[in-house]
Protein backbone atom coordinates (compact mmCIF):
# COMPACT_ATOMS: atom_id res chain seq x y z
CA UNK A 1 0.00 0.00 0.00
CA UNK A 2 1.03 3.23 -1.09
CA UNK A 3 0.41 7.03 0.67
CA UNK A 4 0.02 7.88 -3.63
CA UNK A 5 -3.00 5.31 -3.76
CA UNK A 6 -6.66 6.03 -3.89
CA UNK A 7 -8.55 5.61 -0.53
CA UNK A 8 -12.37 4.66 -0.57
CA UNK A 9 -14.63 5.37 2.56
CA UNK A 10 -17.49 3.58 4.11
CA UNK A 11 -19.70 6.81 2.93
CA UNK A 12 -18.58 6.46 -0.62
CA UNK A 13 -16.65 9.02 -1.21
CA UNK A 14 -12.98 8.55 -2.55
CA UNK A 15 -10.10 10.25 -1.41
CA UNK A 16 -7.28 10.74 -4.06
CA UNK A 17 -3.89 9.86 -1.84
CA UNK A 18 -3.73 9.13 1.89
CA UNK A 19 -2.35 12.05 3.07
CA UNK A 20 -4.58 14.86 4.89
CA UNK A 21 -3.88 18.49 5.91
CA UNK A 22 -4.83 18.52 9.86
CA UNK A 23 -6.66 20.34 11.54
CA UNK A 24 -4.49 23.91 12.59
CA UNK A 25 -6.50 26.79 14.09
CA UNK A 26 -6.42 29.79 11.64
CA UNK A 27 -7.95 32.94 13.42
CA UNK A 28 -8.52 34.50 10.40
CA UNK A 29 -12.28 35.61 11.08
CA UNK A 30 -13.72 38.97 12.24
CA UNK A 31 -16.06 39.18 14.79
CA UNK A 32 -19.21 38.06 12.71
CA UNK A 33 -17.39 34.59 13.00
CA UNK A 34 -17.39 33.90 9.15
CA UNK A 35 -14.76 32.69 6.43
CA UNK A 36 -13.86 35.28 4.84
CA UNK A 37 -11.43 36.10 1.80
CA UNK A 38 -8.10 34.94 3.61
CA UNK A 39 -9.39 31.64 4.37
CA UNK A 40 -10.74 31.27 0.57
CA UNK A 41 -6.81 32.21 -0.45
CA UNK A 42 -5.15 29.64 2.31
CA UNK A 43 -7.69 26.56 1.53
CA UNK A 44 -7.08 27.04 -2.31
CA UNK A 45 -3.43 27.05 -1.90
CA UNK A 46 -3.60 24.16 0.14
CA UNK A 47 -5.89 22.66 -2.14
CA UNK A 48 -3.58 22.59 -5.30
CA UNK A 49 -0.86 21.13 -3.14
CA UNK A 50 -1.73 17.76 -4.31
CA UNK A 51 -3.82 16.85 -0.84
CA UNK A 52 -5.96 14.06 -0.64
CA UNK A 53 -8.02 15.51 2.46
CA UNK A 54 -7.85 18.55 3.95
CA UNK A 55 -9.85 19.58 7.19
CA UNK A 56 -10.62 22.97 8.57
CA UNK A 57 -9.01 24.62 11.94
CA UNK A 58 -12.14 24.00 14.44
CA UNK A 59 -15.30 25.61 13.78
CA UNK A 60 -17.14 26.45 16.80
CA UNK A 61 -20.39 25.83 17.55
CA UNK A 62 -21.22 28.24 20.10
CA UNK A 63 -19.88 32.21 19.98
CA UNK A 64 -19.77 31.91 23.80
CA UNK A 65 -17.08 29.20 23.97
CA UNK A 66 -14.20 30.08 21.54
CA UNK A 67 -10.99 28.41 21.23
CA UNK A 68 -9.47 31.50 20.14
CA UNK A 69 -10.51 35.30 18.58
CA UNK A 70 -10.72 35.10 15.03
CA UNK A 71 -12.63 31.33 14.74
CA UNK A 72 -15.51 30.64 12.41
CA UNK A 73 -18.68 30.27 14.23
CA UNK A 74 -21.64 28.11 13.40
CA UNK A 75 -24.56 28.48 15.88
CA UNK A 76 -27.54 29.16 14.42
CA UNK A 77 -29.43 30.16 10.95
CA UNK A 78 -27.04 31.42 8.39
CA UNK A 79 -28.30 34.56 6.35
CA UNK A 80 -27.76 34.54 2.93
CA UNK A 81 -24.73 36.76 2.48
CA UNK A 82 -23.31 33.75 5.29
CA UNK A 83 -24.25 31.08 3.40
CA UNK A 84 -22.54 32.63 0.29
CA UNK A 85 -19.66 33.08 2.48
CA UNK A 86 -19.05 29.47 3.58
CA UNK A 87 -20.32 28.22 -0.58
CA UNK A 88 -16.79 30.35 -0.95
CA UNK A 89 -14.90 28.32 1.42
CA UNK A 90 -16.20 24.63 0.44
CA UNK A 91 -15.01 25.68 -3.16
CA UNK A 92 -11.62 26.61 -2.35
CA UNK A 93 -11.01 24.50 -0.21
CA UNK A 94 -12.59 21.43 -2.78
CA UNK A 95 -10.41 22.67 -5.66
CA UNK A 96 -8.36 20.48 -7.79
CA UNK A 97 -9.61 17.35 -6.72
CA UNK A 98 -9.31 17.88 -2.88
CA UNK A 99 -11.58 16.46 -0.65
CA UNK A 100 -12.40 19.05 2.55
CA UNK A 101 -14.51 18.27 5.99
CA UNK A 102 -15.06 20.96 8.81
CA UNK A 103 -13.81 20.01 12.13
CA UNK A 104 -16.66 20.81 14.59
CA UNK A 105 -16.25 22.10 18.42
CA UNK A 106 -17.13 23.24 21.34
CA UNK A 107 -13.68 24.77 23.95
CA UNK A 108 -15.52 24.25 27.04
CA UNK A 109 -13.51 25.00 29.96
CA UNK A 110 -10.79 25.92 27.83
CA UNK A 111 -12.10 28.92 26.62
CA UNK A 112 -10.01 32.12 27.26
CA UNK A 113 -11.66 33.86 30.35
CA UNK A 114 -11.44 36.88 27.84
CA UNK A 115 -14.00 35.69 25.75
CA UNK A 116 -15.96 34.01 28.62
CA UNK A 117 -15.23 33.88 32.50
CA UNK A 118 -17.91 31.20 33.32
CA UNK A 119 -17.26 28.88 30.51
CA UNK A 120 -19.71 25.73 30.63
CA UNK A 121 -18.42 22.43 31.11
CA UNK A 122 -19.57 19.02 32.26
CA UNK A 123 -18.83 19.68 36.09
CA UNK A 124 -17.39 22.59 38.09
CA UNK A 125 -13.02 21.48 37.84
CA UNK A 126 -11.53 24.34 36.51
CA UNK A 127 -8.41 24.03 34.20
CA UNK A 128 -4.90 23.29 36.69
CA UNK A 129 -2.79 26.43 34.58
CA UNK A 130 -1.36 29.10 36.35
CA UNK A 131 -1.66 32.49 34.93
CA UNK A 132 -5.93 33.21 35.49
CA UNK A 133 -6.66 32.95 31.69
CA UNK A 134 -9.64 30.43 32.40
CA UNK A 135 -12.66 30.79 34.76
CA UNK A 136 -14.06 28.80 36.89
CA UNK A 137 -16.80 26.29 34.64
CA UNK A 138 -20.33 26.16 35.20
CA UNK A 139 -21.70 22.29 35.21
CA UNK A 140 -24.26 22.21 32.01
CA UNK A 141 -27.89 21.25 32.31
CA UNK A 142 -28.64 18.31 30.81
CA UNK A 143 -31.17 20.05 28.74
CA UNK A 144 -27.99 22.43 27.43
CA UNK A 145 -26.41 19.38 26.79
CA UNK A 146 -29.45 18.15 24.24
CA UNK A 147 -28.91 22.09 22.78
CA UNK A 148 -25.51 21.30 22.15
CA UNK A 149 -25.65 18.23 20.58
CA UNK A 150 -27.89 19.29 17.86
CA UNK A 151 -25.80 22.38 17.35
CA UNK A 152 -23.08 19.65 16.55
CA UNK A 153 -25.88 18.55 13.79
CA UNK A 154 -26.99 22.20 12.72
CA UNK A 155 -22.98 22.47 12.45
CA UNK A 156 -22.70 18.89 10.06
CA UNK A 157 -25.77 20.40 7.56
CA UNK A 158 -24.52 23.78 7.27
CA UNK A 159 -20.98 22.05 6.01
CA UNK A 160 -22.95 20.07 3.36
CA UNK A 161 -25.29 22.80 2.51
CA UNK A 162 -21.85 24.68 1.78
CA UNK A 163 -20.20 22.12 -0.25
CA UNK A 164 -18.21 20.88 2.07
CA UNK A 165 -17.09 16.54 2.20
CA UNK A 166 -17.80 16.15 5.57
CA UNK A 167 -17.45 16.69 9.13
CA UNK A 168 -14.74 16.14 12.05
CA UNK A 169 -16.44 16.22 15.42
CA UNK A 170 -13.21 17.00 17.60
CA UNK A 171 -13.34 15.01 20.73
CA UNK A 172 -9.88 15.28 21.58
CA UNK A 173 -7.19 17.84 23.00
CA UNK A 174 -9.13 18.96 26.32
CA UNK A 175 -12.12 20.38 24.50
CA UNK A 176 -15.76 19.87 25.91
CA UNK A 177 -16.32 16.61 24.38
CA UNK A 178 -12.93 15.46 25.67
CA UNK A 179 -13.96 17.01 28.55
CA UNK A 180 -17.28 14.87 29.19
CA UNK A 181 -14.65 11.49 28.42
CA UNK A 182 -12.52 12.63 30.99
CA UNK A 183 -13.14 11.62 34.20
CA UNK A 184 -10.94 14.14 36.15
CA UNK A 185 -12.89 16.72 34.02
CA UNK A 186 -16.31 15.00 34.49
CA UNK A 187 -17.75 14.78 37.62
CA UNK A 188 -20.96 14.26 37.40
CA UNK A 189 -23.36 11.81 38.37
CA UNK A 190 -26.09 11.47 35.95
CA UNK A 191 -26.26 9.85 32.77
CA UNK A 192 -23.61 11.53 31.05
CA UNK A 193 -20.77 11.25 33.78
CA UNK A 194 -19.66 7.74 35.68
CA UNK A 195 -18.79 4.77 33.83
CA UNK A 196 -17.15 5.44 30.33
CA UNK A 197 -20.36 4.48 28.37
CA UNK A 198 -22.18 7.52 30.02
CA UNK A 199 -18.75 9.89 29.88
CA UNK A 200 -18.92 8.76 25.74
CA UNK A 201 -22.73 9.35 25.97
CA UNK A 202 -22.10 13.37 24.40
CA UNK A 203 -19.75 12.14 21.88
CA UNK A 204 -22.18 8.90 20.67
CA UNK A 205 -25.34 10.91 20.76
CA UNK A 206 -23.80 13.99 18.93
CA UNK A 207 -22.06 11.26 16.24
CA UNK A 208 -25.73 9.71 15.70
CA UNK A 209 -27.09 13.12 15.28
CA UNK A 210 -24.68 14.66 12.73
CA UNK A 211 -25.42 11.26 10.68
CA UNK A 212 -28.52 11.24 11.03
CA UNK A 213 -28.86 15.40 10.47
CA UNK A 214 -26.15 14.86 7.11
CA UNK A 215 -26.90 11.63 5.84
CA UNK A 216 -25.03 8.32 5.07
CA UNK A 217 -23.12 9.54 2.03
CA UNK A 218 -21.42 12.32 4.19
CA UNK A 219 -17.54 12.09 5.40
CA UNK A 220 -17.87 11.47 9.42
CA UNK A 221 -14.75 11.86 10.89
CA UNK A 222 -13.87 11.80 14.59
CA UNK A 223 -10.49 13.32 16.63
CA UNK A 224 -9.90 11.20 19.56
CA UNK A 225 -7.64 12.00 22.44
CA UNK A 226 -5.18 8.15 22.94
CA UNK A 227 -5.16 8.92 26.50
CA UNK A 228 -4.79 12.36 28.19
CA UNK A 229 -1.49 11.55 29.29
CA UNK A 230 -3.10 12.63 33.00
CA UNK A 231 -3.06 10.41 35.65
CA UNK A 232 -6.84 9.06 36.28
CA UNK A 233 -8.06 10.72 32.80
CA UNK A 234 -8.96 9.18 30.06
CA UNK A 235 -7.14 6.36 29.12
CA UNK A 236 -5.71 4.36 25.96
CA UNK A 237 -7.98 1.00 27.51
CA UNK A 238 -10.80 3.86 27.21
CA UNK A 239 -9.89 4.81 23.60
CA UNK A 240 -9.84 1.22 22.23
CA UNK A 241 -13.50 1.11 23.84
CA UNK A 242 -14.65 4.05 21.92
CA UNK A 243 -13.12 3.45 18.96
CA UNK A 244 -15.14 0.31 18.83
CA UNK A 245 -18.86 1.88 19.63
CA UNK A 246 -17.10 4.51 17.07
CA UNK A 247 -16.80 1.86 14.23
CA UNK A 248 -20.41 0.62 15.26
CA UNK A 249 -21.62 3.32 14.62
CA UNK A 250 -20.07 3.64 11.11
CA UNK A 251 -17.57 6.69 11.25
CA UNK A 252 -15.28 6.98 8.28
CA UNK A 253 -12.22 7.82 9.83
CA UNK A 254 -10.89 8.01 13.40
CA UNK A 255 -8.03 10.71 13.51
CA UNK A 256 -5.97 9.56 16.75
CA UNK A 257 -4.49 12.28 18.65
CA UNK A 258 -3.70 13.25 22.53
CA UNK A 259 -3.14 15.19 25.41
CA UNK A 260 -4.81 18.30 26.56
CA UNK A 261 -4.00 22.19 27.60
CA UNK A 262 -2.93 20.83 30.96
CA UNK A 263 -0.74 17.67 29.23
CA UNK A 264 0.10 19.17 25.46
CA UNK A 265 1.63 15.74 24.80
CA UNK A 266 0.78 15.24 21.11
CA UNK A 267 1.88 19.33 21.07
CA UNK A 268 5.39 18.53 22.00
CA UNK A 269 5.57 15.39 19.56
CA UNK A 270 4.71 18.00 16.75
CA UNK A 271 7.76 20.32 17.80
CA UNK A 272 6.40 23.14 19.93
CA UNK A 273 8.90 22.62 22.81
CA UNK A 274 12.79 22.92 22.08
CA UNK A 275 14.69 19.88 22.49
CA UNK A 276 18.12 18.90 23.17
CA UNK A 277 18.35 15.59 20.77
CA UNK A 278 19.42 15.83 17.25
CA UNK A 279 16.62 16.75 14.82
CA UNK A 280 16.72 13.75 12.73
CA UNK A 281 16.66 11.46 15.81
CA UNK A 282 13.50 13.64 17.51
CA UNK A 283 11.77 13.09 13.90
CA UNK A 284 12.15 9.43 13.85
CA UNK A 285 11.21 9.43 17.48
CA UNK A 286 7.84 11.28 16.53
CA UNK A 287 6.96 8.90 13.54
CA UNK A 288 7.51 5.42 15.31
CA UNK A 289 5.45 6.99 18.20
CA UNK A 290 2.32 7.07 16.10
CA UNK A 291 2.78 4.02 14.15
CA UNK A 292 3.38 2.34 16.91
CA UNK A 293 0.22 3.60 18.65
CA UNK A 294 -1.79 3.17 15.94
CA UNK A 295 -0.43 -0.68 15.73
CA UNK A 296 -2.10 -0.96 19.59
CA UNK A 297 -5.23 0.45 18.83
CA UNK A 298 -5.96 -1.82 15.94
CA UNK A 299 -5.48 -4.86 18.04
CA UNK A 300 -9.41 -3.79 18.38
CA UNK A 301 -12.38 -2.86 16.26
CA UNK A 302 -12.03 0.78 15.01
CA UNK A 303 -12.88 2.62 12.13
CA UNK A 304 -9.75 3.37 9.77
CA UNK A 305 -7.45 5.54 11.30
CA UNK A 306 -5.87 8.93 10.66
CA UNK A 307 -2.59 9.59 12.40
CA UNK A 308 -1.25 13.39 12.50
CA UNK A 309 1.92 14.46 14.36
CA UNK A 310 5.88 14.29 13.42
CA UNK A 311 5.64 13.24 10.46
CA UNK A 312 8.11 14.30 7.82
CA UNK A 313 9.82 11.62 5.28
CA UNK A 314 8.05 9.78 2.46
CA UNK A 315 9.54 6.73 4.08
CA UNK A 316 7.64 7.03 7.41
CA UNK A 317 4.57 7.82 5.46
CA UNK A 318 4.78 4.56 3.40
CA UNK A 319 5.64 2.28 6.60
CA UNK A 320 2.50 3.53 8.36
CA UNK A 321 0.27 2.72 5.26
CA UNK A 322 1.82 -0.63 5.30
CA UNK A 323 1.43 -1.37 9.03
CA UNK A 324 -2.65 -0.44 8.47
CA UNK A 325 -2.90 3.30 9.13
CA UNK A 326 -5.29 4.46 6.42
CA UNK A 327 -4.41 7.95 6.12
CA UNK A 328 -1.85 10.14 7.04
CA UNK A 329 -1.90 13.62 8.72
CA UNK A 330 0.65 16.87 8.16
CA UNK A 331 -0.26 20.26 9.87
CA UNK A 332 2.90 22.25 10.20
CA UNK A 333 5.10 21.63 7.56
CA UNK A 334 2.11 23.25 5.29
CA UNK A 335 2.46 26.72 7.13
CA UNK A 336 6.06 26.90 5.65
CA UNK A 337 5.39 25.20 1.82
CA UNK A 338 2.06 24.92 1.58
CA UNK A 339 2.85 22.46 -2.19
CA UNK A 340 5.72 20.40 -0.24
CA UNK A 341 2.99 17.21 -0.30
CA UNK A 342 2.82 17.59 -4.27
CA UNK A 343 6.54 17.92 -4.19
CA UNK A 344 6.62 14.77 -1.93
CA UNK A 345 4.01 12.73 -4.06
CA UNK A 346 5.93 13.90 -7.55
CA UNK A 347 9.11 12.37 -6.32
CA UNK A 348 10.51 16.22 -6.48
CA UNK A 349 11.50 15.47 -2.58
CA UNK A 350 11.47 12.97 0.11
CA UNK A 351 10.88 14.75 3.00
CA UNK A 352 8.59 17.41 4.39
CA UNK A 353 10.02 20.71 5.77
CA UNK A 354 10.73 20.76 9.14
CA UNK A 355 10.22 24.20 10.87
CA UNK A 356 10.10 23.31 14.22
CA UNK A 357 13.86 22.15 14.28
CA UNK A 358 14.24 25.84 14.33
CA UNK A 359 12.28 28.26 16.16
CA UNK A 360 13.56 27.19 19.69
CA UNK A 361 14.75 30.77 20.62
CA UNK A 362 16.43 30.32 23.89
CA UNK A 363 16.75 32.30 27.07
CA UNK A 364 17.90 34.94 26.18
CA UNK A 365 15.06 37.29 25.11
CA UNK A 366 13.45 36.62 28.87
CA UNK A 367 16.99 37.33 30.78
CA UNK A 368 19.48 35.23 31.69
CA UNK A 369 18.03 33.84 34.90
CA UNK A 370 14.99 33.39 33.38
CA UNK A 371 13.58 29.67 34.77
CA UNK A 372 13.80 26.96 32.25
CA UNK A 373 9.86 26.47 33.00
CA UNK A 374 9.17 29.55 31.88
CA UNK A 375 11.37 29.53 28.94
CA UNK A 376 10.01 26.05 27.73
CA UNK A 377 6.82 27.80 27.93
CA UNK A 378 6.98 31.11 26.31
CA UNK A 379 9.11 28.93 23.26
CA UNK A 380 5.65 27.32 23.01
CA UNK A 381 3.75 30.35 22.55
CA UNK A 382 6.37 31.72 20.51
CA UNK A 383 6.33 28.72 17.74
CA UNK A 384 2.49 28.61 18.24
CA UNK A 385 2.92 32.33 16.78
CA UNK A 386 5.54 31.57 14.68
CA UNK A 387 3.12 29.28 12.45
CA UNK A 388 -0.07 31.63 13.10
CA UNK A 389 1.73 34.09 11.75
CA UNK A 390 2.51 32.33 8.81
CA UNK A 391 -0.66 31.44 7.70
CA UNK A 392 -2.01 34.89 7.92
CA UNK A 393 1.31 35.58 5.01
CA UNK A 394 -0.32 32.84 3.26
CA UNK A 395 -3.57 33.93 3.53
CA UNK A 396 -2.96 37.50 1.90
CA UNK A 397 -1.61 35.93 -0.96
CA UNK A 398 2.06 36.20 -0.27
CA UNK A 399 4.49 32.81 0.62
CA UNK A 400 5.59 32.27 4.02
CA UNK A 401 8.41 33.93 5.62
CA UNK A 402 11.80 32.66 5.29
CA UNK A 403 13.85 34.01 8.85
CA UNK A 404 10.86 35.04 10.74
CA UNK A 405 11.82 35.38 14.42
CA UNK A 406 9.61 33.37 17.07
CA UNK A 407 9.38 36.53 19.57
CA UNK A 408 8.37 38.62 16.39
CA UNK A 409 5.70 36.44 15.16
CA UNK A 410 4.52 36.29 18.99
CA UNK A 411 4.64 39.82 19.44
CA UNK A 412 2.36 40.25 16.12
CA UNK A 413 -0.22 37.70 16.92
CA UNK A 414 -0.61 39.40 20.52
CA UNK A 415 -1.73 42.28 18.68
CA UNK A 416 -3.48 40.61 15.85
CA UNK A 417 -5.82 38.63 18.65
CA UNK A 418 -6.43 42.13 20.26
CA UNK A 419 -7.78 43.38 17.42
CA UNK A 420 -10.45 40.56 16.40
CA UNK A 421 -11.34 40.04 20.05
Amino acid sequence: MKVAEAFSLKSGQTLRNRIAKAAMTEGLAGRDGLPNQDHVRLYRRWAAGGLGLSITGNVQIDRAHLERPGNVIVDGPLTIDAKAAWARWAEAARADGTRAIVQISHAGRQTQKAVNPSPKAPSAVPLALPGGQFGMPVPLLESEITVLIARFAHAAVVSREAGFDGVQVHAAHGYLISQFLSPLANRRTDAWGGSLENRARFLVEAVKAVRAAAGADFLLSVKLNSADFQKGGFAFDDCIAVAGWLKNLGVDLLEISGGTYEQPRMMDMEGLEARDEPAQASTRAREAYFVDLAKALMTGQTPPLLVTGGFRTLRSMENAAQNGIAMVGVGRPLCAAPECVAELLEGHSDELPRPEDSLAIGPGWLGPRSPIKLVRTMNGFAAQSWYYQQLRHIASGRDAVSGLNPFNAFLAENRENKARS
